[in-house]
């Protein structure tokens, strides 16, 4: 077998950096909490703060966020019932040493753990690779992460949050850092880390206590730019950058002792190192390596003066085949102190409507009056069973199928097209698909066409299978 081109060897480099981010993200393994914690002061020393007083932990996002409610005094007036909700959440602040005082959290940190060493490591990966080289990066490594990591899952789940929250508590989801659910932009910097040996900076400059960088899977995949492309690589850009060998190692590394989890030698690092940088390059990656730690071994949890809150994965998470929140009879996202989001490709939806799915009617489908829940609803139920039971209307019949449409009072009307495949299958039947298709559709062979993207004119084809 001949050897893998330096092209091929890159994206193997860079697309194992994403795997193994995607894995975090989408983990549901038990939080390895001492990990998570050391991580989580870790961060706090890289960014020049002291280390928190307390590290707590809570079981789900929303335990947690309650906990910040309660710490942050974001809760109810003095004076109103007392929340059974808020009284556990003391109860195991108490157990956990952290006396449940309102307002002792202290200010939010979050700016000063994540936001600005954030900010710190874009804008000098971005000033190593020039806007095309990072572009590029994050489309091999962060991109396709984010995509599934957050927009899929993180994002429903801060939707349902705020449903689940007093609106008084709602506020200290700004306070909130993703940890797991942080894995695109992780892996992106993943890839960006600087080379073997270089200790972490905290602010100022000064080395932080802690591990230092190991080599991972990218770690001299783009080192041949320093030595044929250097000139290009010191400008910025990425288009003289090529594949070195692969380095040895997996991912997020300890340090001395077995402590945190850190970051991987990326080929960035390797740039930098080249071009005579050392260990000076790249301190505002290192500093992200608490972060990174605390991303590998929990979920979301709240940076504060005086406390950290971190919060357990969950222990179930199903997607449907692209990667939305998606699950028939059961939450597709729970944690282990019953925390539940049901969600039906993709769209949060009430725990009852899961029960209800099970012995739906078309009249149960009609009088909902809710527009997003009827679409999953008719998914569920079945579009040509809906048409057959509701009475839709026959609009057009033609040799590409029936055109069929029902019309709702708040709702655009459901229009779609009867076809039967021209394949019989096995035992001579032939199948029959419904494909939906726009409102304004007038013809059957109109609908078949515009599933191919083209017009009723443009449709002429050859075979029919």
């Amino acid at each position: 077998m001949a050897a893998p081109t330096a092209a091929e060897s890159r994206a193997a480099a860079l697309g194992a950096v994403s795997a193994k981010w995607l894995a975090a993200g989408l983990s549901t393994a038990r939080a390895d909490r001492q990990a998570a914690a050391e991580a989580a002061r870790l961060a706090y020393r890289s960014a020049g703060l002291p280390e928190p007083r307390h590290v707590v932990w809570f079981a789900s996002p929303l335990a947690g966020a309650r906990a910040a409610a309660l710490l942050t005094g974001r809760r109810d007036l003095p004076g109103a019932a007392p929340d059974p909700a808020e009284e556990a959440i003391a109860a195991q602040l108490r157990g956990q040493g952290c006396p449940p005082v309102i307002g002792s959290a202290g200010a939010s940190v979050r700016a000063a753990v994540r936001t600005a060493p954030w900010a710190a490591a874009r804008a000098e990966a971005h000033d190593l690779l020039g806007p095309d080289g990072w572009a590029g990066l994050w489309a091999a490594c962060g991109a396709d992460v984010w995509r599934l990591v957050n927009d899929r899952i993180a994002t429903p789940l801060r939707t349902h949050l705020r449903g689940e929250l007093p609106v008084h508590a709602r506020a200290v989801l700004l306070d909130a850092v993703g940890g797991q659910h942080d894995a695109g932009w992780l892996a992106a910097f993943d890839a960006a880390a600087p080379v073997p040996g270089a200790p972490p900076a905290a602010a100022g400059g000064t080395p932080a206590a802690g591990p230092v960088f190991t080599a991972g899977p990218v770690a001299a995949a783009w080192v041949s730019a320093a030595g044929s492309g250097g000139a290009d690589a010191a400008s910025g850009s990425a288009s003289g950058i090529g594949a070195g060998p692969v380095g040895a190692g997996s991912g997020l590394g300890v340090g001395p002792g077995g402590a945190a989890p850190v970051f991987s030698a990326g080929p960035v690092g390797a740039v930098w190192a080249n071009l005579g940088a050392g260990e000076a390059a790249l301190h505002a990656v290192q500093r992200l390596a608490g972060l990174a730690g605390v991303a590998r071994s929990s979920s979301w949890w709240w940076p504060y003066a005086n406390v950290a809150i971190l919060t357990d994965r969950p222990d179930t998470l199903h997607r449907d085949n692209i990667g939305r929140l998606h699950a028939a009879d059961a939450p597709a996202l729970h944690y282990s102190d019953g925390y539940a989001l049901h969600a039906w490709r993709g769209m949060p939806i009430p725990s009852d409507l899961v029960d209800r799915l099970a012995h739906l009617t078309y009249r149960q489908i009609a009088d909902e009056r809710n527009a997003e829940l009827r679409r999953v609803m008719l998914e569920h139920f079945g579009y040509d069973r809906y048409l057959r039971e509701a009475g839709a209307h026959k609009v057009a019949q033609d040799e590409c199928g029936i055109l069929w449409r029902l019309n709702f009072a708040d709702d655009e009307p459901l229009t779609m097209v009867e076809v039967i495949n021209s394949t019989p299958e096995p035992d001579g039947t032939s199948r029959v698909y419904w494909l939906r298709v726009p409102p304004q559709t007038r013809t059957a062979r109109e609908g078949v066409a515009w599933t191919f993207g083209l017009t009723e004119e443009e449709y002429r084809p050859l075979i029919q299978t």
